[in-house]
C-alpha cells in the first residue's frame, strides 16, 4: 500500500483541473508530444534568456547591473530552495495520483514523495523570468509569457492543479525580483572596492626593487 499525504485541494482548482486535462486529452497526439517537451523546453530557453539579458549587463553595464546580473542566480536557486520547502511543508499529492484523475498527457506520473504543491518548474520559471526582466526590458517582455505558459503546461500536462502553477509563478516572480536587488547590494560593493584598488595602484605603482 503507497503512503500518501492527503490535503484539502480547493474545489475550483480541481474542477479547473478536469477541464483542463479533459481538452488536453482531446488534442492530437502531436499536441501531447510537444506539450510534454515544452513543459522542459520552455524553463532552458528561460535559462538561455537570462544568460543573454545577464550579458549585455556584464559587457556593457555599469557596477550596478553587473551586480545585478551576478546576483541574479542566486534569486533563481532561492526561489527553488523555498518551493522545495513549501513541497516538504504541505505534502499535497499530485493530481494524476488520484484515481479519479488517470487521464494525463505525460509519459508518467512523479512518483509518491515529489509533492505538488507549488509546482517547482513553475516557480523557476516565475524566477528567471522576473530576474530577466529586471536585466533587461525588452528580453524580459519575452520571458515573461514564455514563464507564464511554461507554468500552464504543467496542467496541461496533467501533473499539477492549477493552484500549484499560480502559487509556484508567484513565489518565483516575488523572490526573483525582491532577491535579486538585495543580492546585488554586497556585489556592487565588492565590485566598487575592487575598482577603487585598481584606482590606487595605478595611481601609486609599486616602484621597482
Amino acid at each position: 500500500m503507497t503512503d500518501t499525504v492527503m490535503t484539502d485541494v480547493p474545489d475550483i482548482s480541481v474542477d479547473w483541473y478536469h477541464d483542463i486535462v479533459d481538452f488536453a486529452d482531446a488534442t492530437p497526439p502531436p499536441v501531447h508530444w510537444f506539450a510534454t517537451h515544452f513543459t522542459e523546453g520552455a524553463v532552458l530557453l528561460l535559462g538561455v534568456l537570462l544568460v543573454l539579458a545577464a550579458a549585455t549587463r556584464l559587457l556593457g553595464g555599469d557596477i550596478w547591473g553587473r551586480a545585478l546580473a551576478l546576483a541574479a542566480p542566486v534569486s533563481v536557486l532561492l526561489a527553488y530552495g523555498g518551493s522545495e520547502g513549501l513541497k516538504d511543508l504541505v505534502a499535497e499529492d499530485r493530481p494524476c495520483r488520484s484515481p479519479a484523475d488517470l487521464v494525463i498527457v505525460a509519459a508518467h506520473c512523479p512518483p509518491t514523495g515529489d509533492w505538488s504543491f507549488p509546482s517547482n518548474h513553475a516557480t523557476i520559471a516565475g524566477a528567471l523570468a522576473a530576474a530577466t526582466l529586471l536585466l533587461h526590458r525588452r528580453i524580459g517582455l519575452v520571458a515573461a509569457p514564455l514563464a507564464l505558459l511554461a507554468a500552464l503546461s504543467r496542467t496541461f500536462i496533467g501533473v499539477h492543479y492549477p493552484h500549484d502553477v499560480a502559487a509556484g509563478l508567484l513565489l518565483g516572480v516575488l523572490v526573483g525580483a525582491l532577491v535579486t536587488p538585495l543580492a546585488a547590494r554586497p556585489v556592487a560593493e565588492a565590485l566598487r572596492w575592487q575598482v577603487r584598488r585598481a584606482a590606487r595602484l595605478a595611481i601609486s605603482p609599486v616602484p621597482p626593487r
